[in-house]
Protein backbone atom coordinates (compact mmCIF):
# COMPACT_ATOMS: atom_id res chain seq x y z
CA UNK A 1 0.00 0.00 0.00
CA UNK A 2 1.38 3.42 -1.01
CA UNK A 3 -0.52 6.53 0.16
CA UNK A 4 0.47 10.04 -0.01
CA UNK A 5 -0.40 12.16 2.66
CA UNK A 6 -1.05 16.13 0.98
CA UNK A 7 -1.70 19.13 2.36
CA UNK A 8 -2.27 22.54 -0.06
CA UNK A 9 -2.27 26.04 0.38
CA UNK A 10 -4.30 28.13 -1.55
CA UNK A 11 -5.38 31.98 -2.29
CA UNK A 12 -8.34 31.77 -0.91
CA UNK A 13 -10.93 28.50 -0.28
CA UNK A 14 -13.04 28.68 -3.09
CA UNK A 15 -12.07 27.19 -6.57
CA UNK A 16 -14.71 28.08 -8.42
CA UNK A 17 -14.26 31.46 -7.39
CA UNK A 18 -10.76 31.69 -9.43
CA UNK A 19 -8.30 30.66 -6.02
CA UNK A 20 -5.62 28.76 -6.97
CA UNK A 21 -3.30 26.43 -5.18
CA UNK A 22 0.36 28.18 -4.31
CA UNK A 23 1.70 25.27 -2.34
CA UNK A 24 1.88 21.71 -2.12
CA UNK A 25 3.71 19.35 0.38
CA UNK A 26 3.39 15.59 0.12
CA UNK A 27 4.82 12.40 2.31
CA UNK A 28 5.21 9.09 0.84
CA UNK A 29 3.93 6.44 3.11
CA UNK A 30 4.55 2.89 2.19
CA UNK A 31 3.73 -0.09 4.54
CA UNK A 32 2.21 2.60 7.14
CA UNK A 33 5.94 3.79 7.10
CA UNK A 34 7.54 6.92 6.23
CA UNK A 35 9.80 6.41 3.56
CA UNK A 36 11.79 9.96 3.28
CA UNK A 37 10.30 10.53 0.01
CA UNK A 38 8.54 14.04 0.21
CA UNK A 39 7.01 16.40 -3.01
CA UNK A 40 7.09 19.69 -2.38
CA UNK A 41 6.96 23.24 -4.60
CA UNK A 42 5.64 26.50 -4.52
CA UNK A 43 3.35 27.78 -7.16
CA UNK A 44 2.96 31.09 -8.79
CA UNK A 45 -0.67 31.34 -8.80
CA UNK A 46 -1.31 34.18 -11.37
CA UNK A 47 -3.64 36.09 -9.36
CA UNK A 48 -3.66 37.99 -6.13
CA UNK A 49 -3.32 35.89 -2.87
CA UNK A 50 -6.34 37.16 -0.11
CA UNK A 51 -4.92 39.02 2.93
CA UNK A 52 -6.80 37.19 5.27
CA UNK A 53 -5.42 33.41 3.49
CA UNK A 54 -2.06 35.06 4.04
CA UNK A 55 -2.56 35.49 7.90
CA UNK A 56 -2.79 31.71 8.00
CA UNK A 57 0.10 30.76 5.80
CA UNK A 58 2.08 33.57 5.95
CA UNK A 59 2.65 33.03 2.23
CA UNK A 60 2.90 36.41 0.41
CA UNK A 61 2.29 37.73 -3.06
CA UNK A 62 5.85 38.92 -3.64
CA UNK A 63 7.12 35.48 -2.27
CA UNK A 64 5.16 33.89 -5.31
CA UNK A 65 6.42 36.23 -8.31
CA UNK A 66 9.20 33.80 -9.34
CA UNK A 67 7.89 30.93 -8.29
CA UNK A 68 6.94 27.92 -11.08
CA UNK A 69 3.00 28.02 -12.45
CA UNK A 70 1.18 25.11 -11.92
CA UNK A 71 1.40 24.10 -15.81
CA UNK A 72 5.44 23.77 -15.27
CA UNK A 73 4.57 21.23 -12.53
CA UNK A 74 1.69 19.27 -12.91
CA UNK A 75 3.19 16.35 -14.45
CA UNK A 76 5.57 15.84 -11.84
CA UNK A 77 3.56 16.25 -9.33
CA UNK A 78 1.07 14.17 -11.24
CA UNK A 79 3.57 11.35 -11.48
CA UNK A 80 4.42 11.89 -7.40
CA UNK A 81 0.52 11.02 -6.55
CA UNK A 82 -0.35 8.64 -9.40
CA UNK A 83 -1.62 5.36 -8.13
CA UNK A 84 -1.75 6.10 -4.61
CA UNK A 85 -4.07 6.47 -1.98
CA UNK A 86 -4.22 10.05 -0.90
CA UNK A 87 -4.62 10.91 2.88
CA UNK A 88 -5.85 14.05 3.08
CA UNK A 89 -7.44 16.04 6.31
CA UNK A 90 -10.87 17.87 4.58
CA UNK A 91 -9.80 15.90 1.59
CA UNK A 92 -12.87 17.78 -0.52
CA UNK A 93 -10.96 21.52 -0.36
CA UNK A 94 -7.83 20.10 -1.11
CA UNK A 95 -9.05 17.56 -3.53
CA UNK A 96 -10.81 20.61 -5.13
CA UNK A 97 -8.56 22.86 -5.94
CA UNK A 98 -6.36 19.94 -7.54
CA UNK A 99 -9.25 18.92 -9.88
CA UNK A 100 -9.88 22.69 -10.95
CA UNK A 101 -5.97 23.24 -11.70
CA UNK A 102 -6.09 20.34 -13.30
CA UNK A 103 -9.47 21.16 -15.25
CA UNK A 104 -6.95 24.30 -17.29
CA UNK A 105 -4.91 21.58 -18.17
CA UNK A 106 -4.81 18.99 -21.21
CA UNK A 107 -4.92 16.26 -20.57
CA UNK A 108 -7.79 16.92 -18.13
CA UNK A 109 -7.04 14.72 -14.93
CA UNK A 110 -9.86 14.03 -12.39
CA UNK A 111 -8.07 13.02 -9.52
CA UNK A 112 -10.05 10.11 -7.93
CA UNK A 113 -9.92 8.49 -11.66
CA UNK A 114 -6.42 7.77 -10.90
CA UNK A 115 -5.97 8.09 -6.55
CA UNK A 116 -7.79 6.26 -3.79
CA UNK A 117 -8.91 9.21 -1.60
CA UNK A 118 -8.81 8.82 2.31
CA UNK A 119 -10.51 11.62 4.34
CA UNK A 120 -8.53 11.92 7.98
CA UNK A 121 -11.17 14.43 8.96
CA UNK A 122 -13.85 12.03 8.34
CA UNK A 123 -12.23 9.58 10.21
CA UNK A 124 -11.53 11.84 13.45
CA UNK A 125 -15.18 12.64 13.35
CA UNK A 126 -16.24 9.37 13.60
CA UNK A 127 -13.64 8.15 15.95
CA UNK A 128 -13.70 11.58 18.26
CA UNK A 129 -17.69 12.80 17.99
CA UNK A 130 -18.66 16.07 19.25
CA UNK A 131 -14.93 17.08 19.61
CA UNK A 132 -12.94 18.88 18.30
CA UNK A 133 -11.60 17.62 15.34
CA UNK A 134 -8.37 20.19 13.46
CA UNK A 135 -5.20 19.35 13.27
CA UNK A 136 -4.08 21.01 16.19
CA UNK A 137 -6.84 19.30 18.16
CA UNK A 138 -5.96 16.11 16.79
CA UNK A 139 -2.09 16.40 18.03
CA UNK A 140 -3.39 17.09 21.17
CA UNK A 141 -5.18 14.43 21.68
CA UNK A 142 -2.66 11.76 19.88
CA UNK A 143 0.19 13.54 22.11
CA UNK A 144 2.04 14.73 18.40
CA UNK A 145 4.50 17.57 18.50
CA UNK A 146 2.99 20.34 16.56
CA UNK A 147 4.98 23.16 18.64
CA UNK A 148 6.95 24.20 15.17
CA UNK A 149 3.34 25.41 13.66
CA UNK A 150 2.86 28.83 13.67
CA UNK A 151 1.51 29.08 10.70
CA UNK A 152 0.04 26.51 8.23
CA UNK A 153 2.23 25.02 5.87
CA UNK A 154 1.71 22.62 3.34
CA UNK A 155 4.87 20.14 3.58
CA UNK A 156 5.14 20.69 7.52
CA UNK A 157 0.86 20.37 7.91
CA UNK A 158 1.67 16.47 5.83
CA UNK A 159 4.22 15.56 8.25
CA UNK A 160 2.31 16.38 11.29
CA UNK A 161 -0.72 14.79 9.49
CA UNK A 162 1.11 11.78 8.60
CA UNK A 163 1.72 11.01 12.00
CA UNK A 164 -1.77 11.92 13.23
CA UNK A 165 -3.04 9.20 10.88
CA UNK A 166 -0.85 6.38 11.86
CA UNK A 167 -1.46 6.32 15.20
CA UNK A 168 -5.01 7.32 14.74
CA UNK A 169 -5.34 4.38 12.49
CA UNK A 170 -2.95 2.22 14.26
CA UNK A 171 -5.23 0.66 17.41
CA UNK A 172 -4.99 2.19 20.76
CA UNK A 173 -2.30 4.28 21.97
CA UNK A 174 -3.24 5.33 25.43
CA UNK A 175 -4.80 4.37 28.07
CA UNK A 176 -7.33 6.90 29.83
CA UNK A 177 -8.61 5.82 33.40
CA UNK A 178 -11.09 9.16 33.07
CA UNK A 179 -13.73 8.63 30.82
CA UNK A 180 -14.64 12.12 31.40
CA UNK A 181 -11.60 14.10 30.88
CA UNK A 182 -12.51 15.06 27.37
CA UNK A 183 -9.58 16.45 24.87
CA UNK A 184 -7.38 15.26 27.74
CA UNK A 185 -7.98 12.01 28.23
CA UNK A 186 -5.39 9.60 27.96
CA UNK A 187 -2.82 11.86 26.01
CA UNK A 188 0.46 10.76 26.69
CA UNK A 189 3.46 11.80 24.77
CA UNK A 190 3.82 9.00 21.77
CA UNK A 191 7.29 9.75 19.06
CA UNK A 192 7.56 7.92 16.42
CA UNK A 193 10.80 5.27 16.30
CA UNK A 194 12.86 5.99 12.86
CA UNK A 195 12.78 3.17 10.96
CA UNK A 196 16.42 3.20 10.39
CA UNK A 197 16.95 2.48 14.28
CA UNK A 198 18.72 -0.18 15.23
CA UNK A 199 16.77 -3.53 15.91
CA UNK A 200 17.09 -4.94 19.61
CA UNK A 201 17.94 -8.23 19.59
CA UNK A 202 15.52 -11.03 19.64
CA UNK A 203 15.82 -13.51 22.69
CA UNK A 204 14.06 -17.00 23.12
CA UNK A 205 13.55 -19.00 26.35
CA UNK A 206 16.23 -21.97 26.39
CA UNK A 207 14.67 -25.74 27.17
CA UNK A 208 15.42 -25.35 30.87
CA UNK A 209 13.67 -21.96 31.21
CA UNK A 210 10.55 -23.59 29.31
CA UNK A 211 10.73 -26.25 31.45
CA UNK A 212 10.61 -24.60 34.61
CA UNK A 213 8.02 -21.85 33.20
CA UNK A 214 5.78 -25.25 32.84
CA UNK A 215 6.49 -26.94 36.09
CA UNK A 216 5.07 -23.72 37.36
CA UNK A 217 1.93 -23.82 35.55
CA UNK A 218 1.32 -26.76 36.71
CA UNK A 219 1.58 -26.15 40.43
CA UNK A 220 -0.60 -22.81 39.70
CA UNK A 221 -3.27 -25.07 37.97
CA UNK A 222 -3.54 -27.70 40.46
CA UNK A 223 -3.92 -24.65 43.17
CA UNK A 224 -6.79 -22.25 41.38
CA UNK A 225 -7.74 -24.78 38.35
CA UNK A 226 -6.91 -24.20 34.51
CA UNK A 227 -5.68 -20.39 33.82
CA UNK A 228 -6.31 -18.91 30.77
CA UNK A 229 -3.10 -19.60 29.63
CA UNK A 230 -3.99 -23.00 30.15
CA UNK A 231 -7.04 -22.82 28.14
CA UNK A 232 -5.21 -21.44 25.39
CA UNK A 233 -2.60 -23.90 24.98
CA UNK A 234 -5.11 -27.19 25.78
CA UNK A 235 -5.24 -29.52 23.12
CA UNK A 236 -8.11 -29.62 20.86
Amino acid sequence: MRQIVLDTETTGIDPNAGHRIIEIGCVEVVERKLTGRNYHVYINPEREVEAEAITVHGITNEFLQDKPKFADVADEFFAFIEGAELVIHNAAFDVGFMDSEFARLKPVRKTADHCGIVDTLAIARKKHPGQKNNLDALCKRYGVDNSNRELHGALLDAEILADVYLLMTGGQTALSLDAGSGEEGGVTGIRRLSSERVRLPVIEATNDEINAHNEMMERIEKKAGQSVWGKLNAPE
